[in-house]
């Protein structure tokens, strides 16, 4: 009888324990209506502090684990490409949560089971999500191929134009034309590429800076359509005829005698995979301190 007794607390706490590595995973499922706490039916099980417009449960753990490595995808134009090696855990949810969780998402409950899905990518977590299969269904539920879109993304760390003019370090004149343009590479202004695998889905995302918008810190923006063109000195005082400026008044009131410029990339991604395809956008931004002055007359 003390052995049985003693099995029962070692099952009792080992439920406690799967239950608080549950909530520190997937924290406090928010829901848009309902102010009811959800918990295992064992009284005896500790489901975490519930509040309201929240729900705990308890879980079981589906033996599925799956894992597997990204395969890169090619570039063009000098582009980088990248991998991303997931591993993800999948963990049926037990009881069922309500009606009203969103990720259902118009599927019955009576009908599906849901799972809470945790992976890692190269030892740094990704966020969790949930994922919703027929009920009864014996493989590891797949990945969304969107999802796994956004997962090759945050491996190409992308990030805002290299603005090689106006250089900081520049004077600029006012009614003098400025030419602006950016140094190009895969990760300040593509292509990038990268791929990302689960659960036995690839897919493949590409990526390229499709506009920039110079905000130039005297109320004005310019929109410019590619990296822009470099000065020649043969120009003069021509205009740049892809992306360039006039400033109709000098920066010496602006703070610090200088018009803060604001550089804003739009990336757009090209994604497909696992029979799907889509396109995604992502924003970088970089700033620059612009002098401008007027033409000095020496009498």
């Amino acid at each position: 009888m003390g052995d049985e007794m003693d099995g029962h607390r070692v099952n009792r706490s080992r439920s406690r324990l799967l239950t608080r590595r549950l909530t520190i995973l997937a924290g406090a499922l928010v829901l848009a209506t309902a102010d009811t706490a959800y918990a295992d039916d064992d009284p005896d099980v500790d489901a975490g502090e519930c509040h309201v417009a929240e729900f705990c449960v308890g879980v079981g753990v589906d033996d599925g684990t799956t894992g597997s490595d990204g395969q890169a995808g090619g570039s063009q134009g000098g582009g980088a490409s990248s991998d991303s090696d997931l591993n993800c855990t999948y963990t049926k949810i037990v009881p069922k949560p309500p009606t009203e969780h969103p990720a259902w998402n118009g599927k019955d409950p009576e009908k599906h089971d849901m799972y809470f899905m945790s992976c890692s990518d190269g030892g740094v977590d990704n966020p969790a999500s949930f994922v919703v299969v027929p009920e009864g269904q014996p493989t590891v539920p797949q990945v969304d191929p969107r999802e796994l879109a956004q997962r090759a993304v945050d491996s190409m760390t992308l990030l805002g134009p290299d603005i090689a003019s106006p250089r900081a370090a520049g004077k600029y004149t006012v009614g003098v034309p400025m030419w602006m343009w950016v140094n190009q590479s895969a990760t300040t202004y593509g292509p990038n590429s990268a791929s990302a695998s689960a659960g036995g889905i690839t897919v493949t995302a590409i990526a390229k800076v499709s506009k920039i918008v110079w905000a130039m810190g005297d109320g004005a923006s310019v929109t410019c359509n590619g990296p822009g063109t470099p000065y020649p000195s043969s120009a003069g005082m021509a205009q740049s005829p892809t992306c360039g400026y006039v400033y109709s008044k000098i920066s010496g009131s602006a703070r610090n005698g200088k018009f803060p410029v604001t550089a804003t990339s739009t990336w757009t991604v090209n994604w497909q995979g696992g029979g799907q395809a889509g396109q995604l956008t992502e924003v970088r931004q970089t700033n620059v301190q612009v002098a401008v002055g007027e033409v000095q007359v020496v009498r």
